[in-house]
């Protein structure tokens, strides 16, 4: 079992940034993938970013996101983090970190466990 707690979330005007963390429970974080979703009103939950880690990271991006949200993660912390800049109102949407077992590759699907989620709210 991993537990998973989002906090960093928050308002914040378009073209800021937010530091999204992730803090997971449990001693075998680094045997994990770990992911962001986010889901906005009224839309399907949507694949963010992906992070595993086999003695250095390999990430994945949606397009949505790309050379604007980095990923990363400390496996010391048991954390992962999403840095998001340049943010855009249709950036808005509940944050979601979930992991899965690190066999599973950095795709979007196969994730077993989820946090409770952080709003991000980006004015225009």
């Amino acid at each position: 079992q991993v537990r998973l707690t989002e906090s960093g979330g928050g308002l914040v005007q378009a073209g800021g940034s937010l530091r999204l963390s992730c803090a997971a429970s449990g001693r075998t974080f680094s045997m994990y993938a770990m992911g962001w979703f986010r889901q906005a009103p009224g839309k399907e939950r949507e694949f963010v970013s992906s992070i595993t880690w086999s003695g250095g990271d390999s990430t994945y991006y949606a397009d949505s996101v790309k050379g604007r949200f980095t990923i990363s993660r400390d496996n010391n912390q048991n954390t992962v983090y999403l840095q998001m800049n340049s943010l855009k109102p249709e950036d808005t949407a509940v944050y979601y970190c979930a992991a899965k077992p690190i066999q599973r590759g950095l795709g979007p699907d196969g994730y077993d466990f989820w946090g409770q989620g952080t709003q991000v709210t980006v004015s225009s």
